[in-house]
Parts: C-alpha cells; structure tokens; sequence
C-alpha cells in the first residue's frame, strides 16, 4: 500500500468545514472522510514546529528525540519512519517543508550544518543538487520559509518558470516577522502551488512505472497557513474581516495579562512573530479571514492531489492523511499565533486518515497523539515490529481506524521546552484527559491552569484554585505519564 501523508503549518482542527466551521469551505479535505475517519481529539506532542515534526517521523517525544525547541537539528541518529520504509523497498519522496534543520543563522560559536537555513537558500550558498537520501526520503523538493518568503527548491523552479521578481523575493527577508500583508506573488507562482505541482507531477511519474513497482511514501507538506498570512490572487479576498465572527472567549485576552505565567510573555514586545500576541477585533478578524484564504488554496491543491490519485487508479491503493503540525489562536483568548498557552485551538489539530480496506466514514472522539501516527502507519503496511525504531513510544490506534468508537488512549501529554532568548526560556508540561486538560509551568509553584473541557469548552475558568481533589488527581495522572514515558537509557551492557 502507498502513503500520501498531507500536513499543513498551524492549522486548528476547526479550520474545515467538515469540523463544523460556518464560514471555511474546505470541500476536498472534506473528501478524505468518505471512507475515512476524522479525529475531534487529536493532539500534538508539542505545539512548536520542528519538535513536532521531529515526533511524528521518529515516533518519540521531544525530550527523547532531542529536537525539544526550535533551532535544534533533528538528530539524522534516530531512525525515522522514511528510513524505515526506504528499507524496506518504499519510494520515499518529501515535497515542501521538512524542518528536519533550523531555518535561521547559527549562532556565531556553533559549527553545527543546516541545509534548511532560509538566507543561505536565499543567498545562493545553498541550492542544488541536494544530499539524499535526506532522513531516509531518495527524493526532496524543499521549501523553507512562510507565506511569500520561501526558499529551497522553490527558488529554482521560480527561476526555470521565468518569474521575473526572482531579485525582489530574495531580498525581503524582513517581511518574514509581520503577521501578515498583501502578496504581490500571482497565484501560479505562490509556494502552494509549487508544492501542489510538485506532488502531482510525483504520482503521474509513479503511475508511468518510472519506480518500477516500488511503493511510495509520499510526504506533501505545505508551508502555509503559517504567519505571515498573504494568500494570493483570489485567495485575498475569498474571505474578509466582515466574513468573521470573534470566539466568545475574545475578551479573555485582558484578563490573561494577569496570568502568573502568561501575563509577562505578552507584555514582551521583542518576539512579536515567536510569541502569542494579543491584538485587537480589526488585527484578529483580518488575521484569521486571511488565514482562511490560505486554507482555501490548499483545499484546492488537495483536490488536484486526490483527483490525480483517482484518475491513475491509485487511490485504490493509498493511505491518505491530512494533518497539521499544531493550531492557531486566531482571536481566542484575544490571541494570534502559537506559543506556551496551551488552549485547545493550538494543541489540537485536524486528522483525517483513509485507509483502503480498513476505515468507513466516521468520526471518532478518541484521544490521539502525533507519536501514535507512525507506529500505526508501519503496522497497517505490515512492517515487522523487530524493524520499528526502538524510540517508539506511540500507540496502534488501529482498531480505531476500524470501529471509530475503539479507545486506546486515556490521556495525552504535551511537552514544551523553548528558548526564544537568555531570559524567554521555558517549560511547560500539559496533560488531556476525555474532560480536562491540565498545564503546569516550571519556576512557578503552586499554580497551574485546569479547564473542563465539558463544561467550559472556551476554556476562561481556572479550576486549580476550585477543586483541590481534581487538581491532585491530575497532578498524580501527570506525574505518573512522565515517568511512564520516561527512557531506559543507557541500555543495560550485562545481567549483574
């Protein structure tokens, strides 16, 4: 069986329609629920890029795999599913963004390698032809960046198609740190598009035999809707602020300036593009009409993905699943972005898995975490568990995928190790229960945020001060996952 693994970059779960938003029209991503399962209750294993990508291709968490932060290479050591299915005969292709390496300069003391940084693509200093295998994928067609300012392959195939503001593109870096603008990059030229021709002109070659009779492990990853936010053409406008309706928790945002953790992490002006900013009705509504518009241009690249798996018949026999790597704020709390706050809209994202033979239409509401994914990837494809990578710690959730109502999960930990500067570190550890969801702050005793997802599913009342029974109870349920889940490492050399 092939494997088209779709992700997007900080994409919420309620951002499709078929999730039941009223405004977002997302009709192919819907598609993949006819026959497939959609999750309400998948959660990552951290809500920041690179260490949540780094927990899906090795199957471990980030204090194990060691990519805990942004800015840390994913250690090429640690087996990953790629590897695992190159192995074992697959065609392994990545087209779009890995962030398997940091995308920003090094620091000056550090001789540590980044084929991913987006200046050095930028600046000529990187560019083709590309190492591979490269984390077990034989082939690669990167991008690095967001929105508008992306490098890698992309670059190259602006400059073999002609775009005459190639110049322009490189030299506006700068642009990279807004929440958002207008494009002046016409659809046909936009990353999206690349990444959405890319995959497509993969599965005809597949379907010409130009691979023999490998199967393939495709992984179709697009850079947006991650800030900034300046989806082309059409795009622009498809959706606008008058188009948006704020959450009802917006208004929250003040009273977070009062929050023991959260209140001195928005009042930092320094990383406006790093952390939660708090914004205004005009900024949130602009920010998340233009959001949906990148959506929209995905929805259709996903069309012309599935429709290209139909008409060579090879839908028959792939795995599809769409996903993203974590959520966006997009006015709850008062927010935008991504960061330490760990409200549903940025921990819990959209998953829709098809699986020929296995899944029927359905939705399940059973817990499930991004390191649960490629455990059950490699064991519906019938991958021996003697080759899975030793650092698996994610479930098969299989039998979800054959009776939606199947629950293998009781809880889910989310963790959270970022360092933005010398004094804008920190550390977070959250538990997800089916009801309530517990977060608790390193440097800060005696505090800690506990929502009822129930009965307060927007998440404004604090119940650690409320409920001390509760309040123990998760604290043990928590302390008892991390040492659950904690390594045996070094491994034992001898019997005595």
């Amino acid at each position: 069986m092939n494997v088209l693994f779709m992700i997007t970059d900080q994409q919420r779960a309620d951002h499709l329609s078929c999730a039941g938003n009223p405004i977002l029209k997302t009709p192919h991503i819907d598609s993949i629920g006819n026959g497939g399962i959609r999750f309400t209750k998948y959660f990552c294993a951290t809500p920041i890029c690179m260490p949540n990508r780094g927990s899906f291709f090795t199957g471990a968490y980030p204090s194990v795999h060691g990519t805990r932060s942004n800015g840390i290479n994913l250690n090429p050591e640690i087996p990953t599913i790629s590897e695992v299915l190159k192995n074992q005969g697959y065609h392994t292709v990545s087209v779009g963004k890995t962030h398997f390496n940091f995308y920003a300069f090094p620091y000056k003391k550090k001789k540590v390698q980044s084929l991913e940084v987006i200046p050095y693509w930028m600046s000529g200093k990187l560019k083709s032809p590309f190492p591979t295998p490269y984390y077990g994928f034989d082939e690669v067609k990167l991008t690095v960046g967001h929105g508008d300012i992306v490098g890698g392959h992309y670059l190259e195939w602006l400059e073999e198609k002609g775009y005459d503001k190639l110049d322009f593109l490189k030299n506006r870096l700068i642009e990279i740190y807004k929440n958002y603008y207008e494009t002046e990059v016409p659809e046909e030229f936009y990353p999206s598009t690349y990444i959405t021709d890319q995959t497509v002109e993969f599965l005809e070659r597949c379907s010409e035999g130009q691979y023999g009779d490998k199967p393939f492990f495709m992984h179709c990853s697009y850079n947006d809707p991650h800030h900034p936010v300046c989806p082309p053409g059409r795009y622009m406008d498809m959706y606008g602020p008058n188009d948006i309706t704020l959450p009802e928790n917006f208004e929250d945002g003040e009273n977070l300036l009062n929050h023991e953790f959260l209140g001195e992490i928005l009042k930092d002006s320094r990383f406006p593009h790093l952390l939660p900013q708090k914004v205004d009705e005009e900024v949130a509504k602009t920010f998340t009409a233009l959001t949906y518009g990148s959506i929209a241009m995905i929805d259709d690249g996903v069309g012309k993905i599935l429709q290209k798996l139909e008409k060579t018949g090879m839908a028959e026999n792939t795995m599809v699943i769409f996903t993203s790597d974590h959520g966006d704020y997009c006015g709850d709390h008062g927010l935008i972005l991504k960061g330490p706050a760990h409200y549903r809209s940025v921990i819990n994202m959209p998953l829709l898995w098809k699986v020929p033979g296995v899944t029927k239409s359905g939705v399940s509401d059973s817990l499930i975490d991004t390191v649960d994914l490629p455990k059950t990837i490699l064991n519906i494809l019938g991958i021996s568990e003697k080759l899975h990578p030793e650092a698996f710690q994610g479930y098969d959730v299989t039998s979800i995928l054959s009776d939606p109502n199947k629950k293998v999960r009781e809880r889910i930990l989310i963790e959270h190790d970022e360092e933005i500067a010398s004094d804008r570190i920190f550390r977070v550890r959250t538990l997800v229960t089916e009801r309530y969801r517990l977060s608790l702050y390193d440097g800060h005793e005696n505090f800690g945020d506990i929502f009822d997802y129930e009965n307060d599913p927007s998440e404004v009342e604090n119940l650690w001060s409320k409920n001390r029974d509760l309040k123990n109870e998760l604290v043990e349920e928590q302390l008892r996952e991390i040492i659950r889940l904690h390594p045996r490492l070094p491994k034992r050399d001898a019997y005595n």
